[in-house]
C-alpha cells in the first residue's frame, strides 16, 4: 500500500511539486500573520501577575502626582513601587520612532527583573542623572556603544534632551522587549520646574509590586479607594489587562488578520481537493482493477487519503520550514513596530496541524466517490 500510493504521488512530479509548493506558500503566510498575532500579545504574555498599574481613571494622559506615591507603599502587601512617563522625543526624524520612558529608575529596573544590565554599567547609569539605557536590539538599529551622546527632541515635553548611553540591557527571556528607552524622571522633571512648572511632580503611572499574585485584586482595589473622590482619582489594574487595553485599540486589525490566515487555508484546501479530484477522476478505471483483484473500498480510500496526507505534509513542513528566515526577515524589517516578534512551537504545531487538517479534508470526497463506485461503471469511464 505505502510504495502504491508513493507512485502515485510521484506520476505526475509537476503536478504534485506545484501542489507542494502552493501548499508550503499558504503555511507560510498563514505561520507569519498568526506570529504577528502572536507579536501583538507579546506584550500580555509576558506581565507578571504579581505587578500592577495605577494611571489616572480618565485617561492615560492626565496625570497623577508624585505625592501618591508615599500613600501606596504604606499599603500592606505592597512590596515596591516606582513609576514612569511616556516621554514621546524625537530621535533624529519622526520615521525613528522607539519608546521612550522617563522612570524612577533603580526602583523601576528592581521591580522588571527581565530587564538584565551587568553590574559596571548599571552602576553608572543610576548615578548619572543624564545617563540613559537601551535595550539590545535598540542599540544595535542605531550602531550606539556605551558612552555614545544620544539627543531627544521632545513632543509631550518640549525641548531638547541630552542623554549619554550608560547602560545596554537584554532580556532575560526571549520574549522580553530590547527595544525600549529609559532614562531618569528626576532629569525629565528638573527640566519642567524650569519650562513648565505646573506639569513638574506628576507622572503618569504608577508600578506596584505585590508580594503575592493572589492579592493583586485585593490591592488594586485599596489602591483605588485611597484616591477616590479626589482631583485625580485612579485606576489599577494588572499588568496583563494594562497591556490588553492598548492591544484592544487594534481589535479589528487583529481580527482580520486572523481571518485572513484562514482564508488562505480555506484557499489552498480548494487547490488541494481538486487535485485530488482530478487524480481521482483519472485512475476510475485503475481503481475498478484493483477492485477486481481484491481490494476493498476502505483501501483506496486510503490510496487517495495517504496521497494527499503525503501531498501537504510535504507542503507543510517546507513551508514551516521556510517560516524561520522569514521571521528573521520581518523581525529586520519590521523591527521598529515589531520589537518582539515570537515564532513559537505553538504556531508551528497549529501550522503542521493545519497542513494535516487540509491534506484530510481534500481527501475526503475522492475517497468516498471512489470507495462507492462499482467496477463495471468504472471501467466504462472513459477520460
Amino acid at each position: 500500500m505505502l510504495k502504491l500510493t508513493w507512485r502515485n504521488v510521484i506520476r505526475h512530479p509537476l503536478r504534485a511539486s506545484l501542489t507542494v509548493l502552493g501548499m508550503a506558500v499558504a503555511v507560510l503566510a498563514f505561520a507569519l500573520l498568526r506570529t504577528m498575532v502572536a507579536a501583538w500579545y507579546a506584550g500580555v504574555e509576558a506581565a507578571s501577575p504579581a505587578r500592577l498599574v495605577t494611571r489616572n481613571a480618565i485617561s492615560l494622559t492626565f496625570r497623577l502626582p508624585l505625592a501618591y506615591l508615599l500613600r501606596i507603599q504604606a499599603l500592606p502587601g505592597i512590596v515596591g513601587v516606582a513609576y514612569g512617563s511616556w516621554f514621546g522625543g524625537v530621535y533624529i526624524d519622526e520615521r525613528h520612532f522607539f519608546p521612550q520612558f522617563a522612570v524612577d529608575v533603580p526602583r523601576y529596573f528592581e521591580i522588571y527583573p527581565e530587564y538584565v544590565i551587568p553590574e559596571n554599567p548599571k552602576l553608572s547609569f543610576f548615578q548619572d542623572r543624564r545617563g540613559c539605557a537601551a535595550g539590545r536590539q535598540l542599540a544595535a538599529r542605531y550602531g550606539w556603544r556605551l558612552g555614545d551622546p544620544i539627543i531627544l527632541r521632545g513632543t509631550v515635553y518640549p525641548g531638547e534632551y541630552r542623554f549619554i548611553l550608560r547602560a545596554i540591557y537584554t532580556g532575560r527571556e526571549p520574549t522580553t522587549d530590547e527595544g525600549r528607552f529609559f532614562f531618569h524622571w528626576d532629569y525629565l522633571n528638573e527640566s519642567l520646574k524650569k519650562t513648565a512648572p505646573d506639569r513638574a511632580d506628576q507622572v503618569g503611572w504608577f508600578l506596584v509590586k505585590v508580594a503575592r499574585p493572589e492579592l493583586a485584586p485585593t490591592l488594586a482595589e485599596e489602591v483605588d479607594a485611597l484616591f477616590k473622590n479626589s482631583l485625580a482619582e485612579t485606576l489599577t489594574e494588572t499588568e496583563a489587562a494594562f497591556a490588553l487595553g492598548f492591544v484592544s485599540m487594534t481589535e479589528a486589525i487583529l481580527m482580520a488578520i486572523q481571518v485572513v490566515s484562514w482564508v488562505v487555508i480555506g484557499v489552498i484546501l480548494v487547490v488541494l481537493a481538486n487535485t485530488m479530484a482530478m487524480s481521482a477522476r483519472e485512475r476510475l478505471g485503475e481503481y475498478a482493477v484493483l477492485k477486481t483483484m481484491g481490494f476493498r473500498p476502505r483501501h483506496l480510500a486510503g490510496l487517495i487519503l495517504g496521497e494527499s496526507l503525503i501531498l501537504a505534509l510535504a507542503g507543510g513542513i517546507v513551508g514551516l520550514s521556510l517560516t524561520f528566515p522569514a521571521v528573521h526577515l520581518f523581525r529586520t524589517a519590521l523591527g521598529q513596530y515589531f520589537r518582539v516578534f515570537p515564532l513559537t512551537w505553538g504556531t508551528l504545531t497549529l501550522g503542521l496541524g493545519v497542513a494535516l487538517g487540509v491534506g484530510v479534508l481534500a481527501a475526503l470526497l475522492p475517497a468516498w466517490r471512489a470507495a462507492r463506485v462499482s467496477t463495471a461503471a468504472a471501467l466504462r469511464k472513459v477520460g
